[in-house]
This record gives structure tokens, sequence and C-alpha cells, in this order.
């Protein structure tokens, strides 16, 4: 085969690498929408969050690790357009469940850790428990 040939040949096995690998990767936001999540949960009391967003002790709204908002696909250095805010978490412990609002960073939290407003925790356990481990949850 002409040296032409082969370098036409190895050019077209090269593009069509490049759209594996492009295939390959997951849609905007679906790494972290795709699986059931474990940590723990604590609370807070809101007000002006990362979000941009001031919400109120009554609201369900919760906290994510600064680790899970920094990463999330479209992330900007503005943090009050992160395309996780707004997104609904699903979250369960002890066979109860509370559906809240990004609306926030945990600084403090591991990956997978939440931070909820009272209410939203309240409707997990008491806030006497302070911290609840095993908590699982997932995008709504």
């Amino acid at each position: 085969m002409p040296f032409f040939q082969k370098s036409v040949v190895a050019a077209l096995l090269f593009i069509s690498a490049l759209f594996a690998l492009a295939a390959a990767v997951p849609v905007e936001g679906a790494r972290f929408e795709a699986r059931t999540n474990t940590g723990q949960a604590t609370y807070y009391i809101p007000g002006l969050g990362a979000c941009g967003k001031t919400s109120q002790s009554t609201d369900y709204v919760v906290g994510v690790s600064k680790l899970l908002y920094d990463t999330y696909p479209g992330h900007t250095a503005n943090p009050n357009n992160n395309p996780i805010c707004g997104h609904k978490i699903q979250a369960n412990y002890a066979g109860k469940s509370v559906t809240a609002i990004v609306v926030d960073r945990c600084e403090g939290c591991a990956r997978n850790d939440l931070d909820f407003s009272p209410s939203a925790f309240q409707a997990l356990a008491p806030l006497s428990a302070g911290r609840l481990n095993g908590v699982t949850w997932s995008w709504a």
C-alpha cells in the first residue's frame, strides 16, 4: 500500500477512535443522575445559598458537597449559574423519604453527604439526631 493510502487509513482510524471516545462520554449530568448514592445527612439554617437564592428553614432545600457541586457538568466560575441548582434530590432513611431542591453547596460534606434545611431533615428524623449515617439518595 502506498504511503498516501496508509496515511489516509491511519487518519480514518484515528477519527473513528475519537468518535468512539465521544460516544462513551456520558450525557451532561448522566454520571450523577443514574445511580443511588449513600452518605450522611446533617442540617443547617439556610439563608442566601450558593445558587443565589434565599431559603427559609421551612423550605425543603438541600446543600450538596462542594466536591459534587464544583464538578457537576456545566458548572462555571459563577456558582449562581451552576446547573445543579434547582435539581431535586430524593433521600431515604429508616423507611422515610423526602424530596428537596438543591440550593446550596456544603463545604464540610463528603462527596455523597447532604446538608438539609431543618424541615427537610425532620422528614427523615428528629433534629436531635444531628447526623444520619447511611442515607441513600438519588436525583428525583
